[in-house]
């Protein structure tokens, strides 16, 4: 069975990627049957409940969760339950993994799996060993998969479901859809809905994974993609559809869409089989369509999450691990396009649900280090891939014996398990993780407290420190500051000017921007942190910002244009700026913002991408704006402007390289466009004009 998986994997990695998932060697004795199952115990409504708030996952108090744990596979093959209980006990399993801070669990399941419970034909799965697991004897594994979920429940873990294939197959990963054989896309939808009504009452249960690593290349039928469409093989609509009849059963279910593995560059459409036409990465890990076709999920689309998977090079030698590549370059060429550009632009929580490998003390653990450093840093979620040691091209957090975990592996990940005061993070609000009298995790109402006036918690955050200010123009000013610290958790700042507190709400950052002040006049600035319970802390050392005379320009800035298309007569329009800061102190990006002066040459909308920037096509955002009344050269211009980072004095941004399309894919006409030129090398462009603020510091506008 081994060496069949494999040659099935091997050609599956050829097109992209994905962990194997081997089964046991031996041959399974046929099922026993087994009288259908009665339906879960209801429990009480639980108030564990999810949502998401911007890029971020919160609790019922809109308190930040973060969920951190692994993945752990076999009820999606023909074992139809968890892989290892042929030796491990599940209950000492469940608890090890509790202790050392998994606080959600992703379970892989078959659509045909779920279709058999639903139907009542559960069956007693040969791969449990009842010597190691005697409590498990004569169990269904639907029975045995609900005990599993009462031990979560015991031990303060949360589950996250996936519908890892159609068919129950240790391989069926590899199939790139949701559909297969007498398994059809309404099988699948009908499933998900059973699901969501059999665990509407325990919020253990909190998250749903549609389906694994939908993929196929451009020459590969069937394949996923993912449009506007309401094609059998779109993924976002599939996504879509799924998720909103499990939350019309459940509205408390976070729902995960995952990416696909191929999106068209500019001016492709789906019908191409050239492969070089399209986009590629991992299988599960392109969600470029997103920004053009983003998931609806109508009124709960506050519980949707997107969830790439991301691998090292042990399980493919990707074209991004050739030459001298470094996280930098990762989070470039590959993480931002595909998908971080969702977190960096607080458009939507992302938890990248697959992710791991083997320790080579090489290139899969230098990838490893970066991705996890990147989790980290962000709090973004994730659930390693995997415990189980019988994936064949990753390994587990556990050793061969389903007992002894991996030391080594599990100190790279701790880091990315959520912690807080030295002890591991349950979802529970009442149940610590590792159960009750744990001596290594807490709950998160521990972390969070009773919420706003809770009178165990009466001490203040640790005043902010280093108060700075940037990109200061006549009527405004950027102020920015060091973090605070609490011991339970700081919830926001507020910001005086003066004796008058200016913010309306808690600025949840470390920067905030105060508008509409007077030119060339002199204030004073302080903040103060506050947190869950409403302790405030003292006031930070005063700052004193004097604002720009009034007409001055707020910024020495121009800008630098290189043609990079040289037809004038195509579908698309690509050049690239630099914005140059000629002056003696850094320029604020988000103060700033070009203008590409154009024609749309029709009647169809224009978009606009950023193909790669240097300071990273999260930051930078792009509007298409029609002029009230055209021009000469110019019916409409491209405005770009930033989210953040700054140019020093005499520096420049580096290359931002940018395109645009019209809906239609018809052809622009650039011949007489006012901003463009024909030159292949940077100059200096008058005709791309720049604002600091809304002064003009850079350029001539047509008239």
């Amino acid at each position: 069975m081994r060496s069949l998986l494999a040659a099935a994997l091997a050609a599956g990695l050829l097109s992209a990627t994905a962990p194997a998932a081997w089964g046991s060697a031996g041959a399974a004795a046929p099922p026993v049957a087994a009288p259908a199952d009665s339906a879960a115990t209801a429990a009480a409504p639980g108030d564990d409940w999810l949502h998401t708030q911007g890029n971020k996952i919160v609790d019922a108090n809109g308190d930040e969760v973060w969920l951190t744990g692994v993945n752990w596979f076999g009820f999606n093959a023909t074992e139809r339950v968890f892989h290892g209980l042929w030796s491990a006990n599940l209950t000492e399993v469940t608890r090890s993994m509790a202790d050392r801070g998994v606080n959600i669990v992703r379970v892989p399941l078959s659509t045909q799996l779920l279709l058999e419970w639903k139907a009542g034909q559960a069956t007693v799965p040969s791969g449990v060993n009842t010597y190691a697991n005697p409590e498990l004897t004569g169990m269904t594994s639907l029975q045995v998969f609900d005990h599993w979920l009462a031990l979560c429940k015991q031990y303060g873990i949360k589950v996250l479901l996936d519908v890892h294939s159609a068919e129950a197959d240790n391989s069926g990963h590899v199939y790139p859809v949701w559909w297969k054989g007498t398994v059809t896309t309404a099988d699948f939808y009908t499933a998900w809905e059973w699901v969501a009504a059999r665990y509407r009452n325990d919020d253990t249960v909190v998250a749903v994974d549609v389906k694994n690593e939908p993929h196929g290349t451009a020459n590969s039928s069937p394949r996923a993609k993912w449009d506007g469409s309401t094609d059998q093989d779109n993924f976002k609509y599939a996504c879509e559809t799924a998720g909103r009849r499990m939350l019309a059963v459940n509205p408390n279910l976070l729902v995960l869409c995952e990416g696909i593995e191929i999106y068209p560059k500019a001016g492709v459409s789906w019908t191409s089989t050239t492969p070089t036409d399209f986009h590629s990465t991992w299988w599960g890990g392109n969600l470029r369509g997103v920004r053009d076709h983003p998931v609806d999920l109508g009124a709960q689309n506050d519980q949707l999450v997107y969830s790439p998977h991301d691998y090292g090079p042990l399980v493919f030698q990707q074209p991004w691990f050739t030459g001298d590549w470094n996280r930098t370059t990762l989070e470039r060429d590959v993480w931002d396009p595909n998908w971080l550009y969702l977190h960096k632009e607080n458009k939507a929580p992302l938890l990248i649900g697959e992710w791991g490998g083997f320790l080579d003390n090489g290139p899969n653990q230098k990838w490893m280090t970066a991705l996890r450093d990147l989790i980290t840093e962000n709090r973004i979620h994730q659930t390693f891939w995997c415990l189980n040691p019988n994936s064949g091209d990753t390994g587990g957090l556990l050793m061969n014996d389903w007992k002894t975990w991996d030391e080594a592996k599990y100190a790279l990940l701790k880091p990315a398990l959520w912690q807080h005061g030295g002890k591991f993070v349950s979802l529970d609000h009442e149940v610590p993780l590792g159960g009750a009298g744990s001596t290594t995790g807490i709950s998160v109402g521990d972390v969070h407290g009773g919420g706003p006036g809770d009178p165990t918690d009466t001490q203040a955050p640790t005043a902010p420190t280093g108060l700075t200010s940037s990109a200061v123009t006549s009527t405004g000013v950027t102020l920015s500051w060091t973090p605070s610290t609490d011991n339970v958790r700081v919830t926001g700042y507020d910001v005086y000017r003066g004796s008058a507190k200016v913010t309306a709400t808690p600025v949840t950052g470390t920067t905030y921007t105060d508008a509409g002040l007077t030119p060339a006049t002199a204030y004073q600035y302080t903040v103060r942190a506050r947190d869950a319970a409403g302790n405030v802390s003292p006031a930070s050392a005063a700052l004193t910002v004097t604002t720009s005379p009034s007409g001055t320009p707020t910024g020495a800035v121009k800008v630098r244009y290189r043609n990079d298309d040289t037809s004038a007569t195509d579908n698309a329009i690509r050049h690239s700026l630099r914005l140059v800061n000629t002056g003696t102190s850094a320029v604020g990006l988000t103060t700033v913002s070009m203008r590409y002066y154009f024609t749309r040459d029709g009647s169809a909308s224009v978009n606009a991408w950023c193909d790669y920037a240097v300071v990273g096509c999260g930051q930078v955002r792009l509007r298409v704006v029609p002029l009230p009344s055209p021009v000469t050269g110019a019916d409409a211009y491209l405005e770009v402007t930033f989210s953040g980072g700054s140019v020093p004095a005499g520096g420049d941004s580096g290359d931002i390289q940018l395109r645009m399309s019209k809906a239609d894919w018809t052809n622009f006409d650039e011949t007489n466009d006012y901003s463009r030129t024909t030159s292949a090398s940077y100059a200096d462009a008058p005709a791309v004009p720049a604002y600091t603020a809304t002064t003009l510091a850079w350029g001539t506008p047509p008239t």
